[in-house]
């Protein structure tokens, strides 16, 4: 109270123990931290101060002035000490910090078509399946459309999945490629469990495949090119896509190639870190799925080349390397016995090479695929000559079975000529 005399209640030193006060609260780039003396904040009104905290909050130097110029000019006879800083950067969020932030914040309500969340008007949904729904939107402060991705109200009290969820975005925030879909960083506050991916103008490679009439292997060789460059970017930071699929492959209008969906992405040494959340392995489509997941249930970056490799396969001929029998392997027995179905099979005017190349990197055994995924992009671009070598070979060494079959059927077709004659 005025005129009467203050003393220090508590201070450091003078008790057995010390008593802090503090509070928890969420930083953001752009906050201003100001700190004083009672010199300063007895004699300078809040008003005042939140006044020129406003006007000069992009020179902290000169608002400090102000402020102590402020509080001399107000009569203020003690110690005058204030500070400014300001957050210009914050450090990268781990996953555990993400989870407690997405987890406290509710499912967004049902949108459609006008609705505006924290920004964004909704225009129309692209895509719904039962674990998430897609929404195109425009960012109201930028006019710029965007992707909405909003989890499934069926899934509103696993948190396993709640965990993948916000997975999603940390992964999409860290990967940095012109050939991955970008995962956008929101200014504004979120009131609702989402996240926001920029919107692609294009098609699926499913898509596109559908609309080819003959496979071009000059456009063909460019598109894998750039979905290699996509996946390798994954890879440099210990991840494994997990669901390479045509339906997971956008080309735009003018070409660029881009991968998306994290869903089934696994990260390096998750599974060592310690959580009551009990973790479910989310794989991809089975067609594209490499056979160890089968076996092993675990997956290396030979696994996404396997996965790639069907890919470009089917891009060729429009078909599986091994039809659909790869779906209904289940166990190691059934995986040997798997065979690869030449391309030739389907189109007559591919190199040799080239289905090499392809029987390479789908190999059940992943030992026997390309150690990295330049190795394939290289074959296809140009002859391997250790497969040229292997069409100069006598059929014999390129395919003794194969050889001894027709050596088989050729006596039995004279054996059988000749019976006829002497019949």
């Amino acid at each position: 109270m005025p005129g009467q005399q203050e003393y220090l209640g508590r201070a450091m030193g003078i008790d057995y123990r010390l008593d802090i006060d503090y509070k928890s609260l969420a930083v953001e780039v752009g906050d201003v931290f100001f700190m004083s003396t009672d010199g300063v904040h007895d004699s300078v009104p809040n008003k005042t101060l939140l006044e020129l905290l406003n006007s000069h909050h992009e020179d902290l130097n000169t608002l400090c002035e102000q402020v102590a110029a402020q509080a001399l000019a107000n009569g203020s006879s003690d110690n005058i000490s204030c500070q400014a800083l300001q957050v210009t950067e914050l450090p990268s969020q781990d996953i555990d910090e993400a989870y407690l932030q997405l987890t406290k914040l509710p499912f967004p309500p049902e949108l459609y078509e006008g609705v505006v969340l924290d920004g964004y008007h909704v225009t129309r949904e692209l895509h719904a399946s039962s674990t998430s729904q897609l929404y195109l939107a425009i960012d109201t402060d930028t006019n710029d459309k965007v992707v909405l991705k909003t989890p499934s109200i069926n899934f509103e009290d696993d948190p396993d999945y709640l965990e993948q969820f916000q997975m999603e975005e940390w992964i999409g925030r860290r990967i940095d490629s012109p050939h991955v879909i970008r995962t956008i960083e929101q200014t504004r506050p979120r009131r609702f469990l989402y996240y926001v991916m920029e919107y692609i103008e294009g098609q699926t490679l499913e898509q596109w495949m559908n609309d080819q009439v003959e496979p071009d292997l000059t456009v063909i060789r460019n598109i894998v090119s750039q979905a290699i460059s996509g996946v390798r970017a994954f890879h440099r930071l210990d991840m494994l896509h997990q669901d390479l699929k045509p339906g997971n492959i956008m080309i735009t209008a003018e070409g660029l190639v881009k991968v998306v969906d994290f869903g089934s992405t696994k990260i390096a040494g998750m599974a060592d870190v310690a959580t009551p959340i009990e973790r479910k392995e989310l794989l991809g489509t089975k067609h594209y799925t490499a056979p160890e997941y089968l076996i092993e249930g675990v997956g290396t970056t030979q696994s996404d080349l396997f996965a790639l490799g069907c890919i470009v396969y089917e891009m060729i001929t429009g078909n599986l390397p091994y039809g659909q029998a790869i779906s209904k392997a289940t166990d190691k027995a059934s995986i040997r016995q798997l065979n690869y179905i030449p391309i030739s099979h389907h189109q007559r005017n591919i190199p040799i090479w080239v289905d090499k190349a392809i029987k390479k990197a789908v190999q059940t055994d992943p030992a026997n695929r390309y150690g990295k995924m330049s190795e394939l992009e290289c074959d296809l671009r140009k002859p391997n000559p250790e497969f040229l070598k292997e069409q100069q070979l006598p059929l014999v060494e390129r395919n003794p079975v194969g050889f001894w079959k027709s050596v088989a059927a050729i006596l039995l077709l004279g054996n059988v000529i000749l019976l006829y004659l002497l019949s």
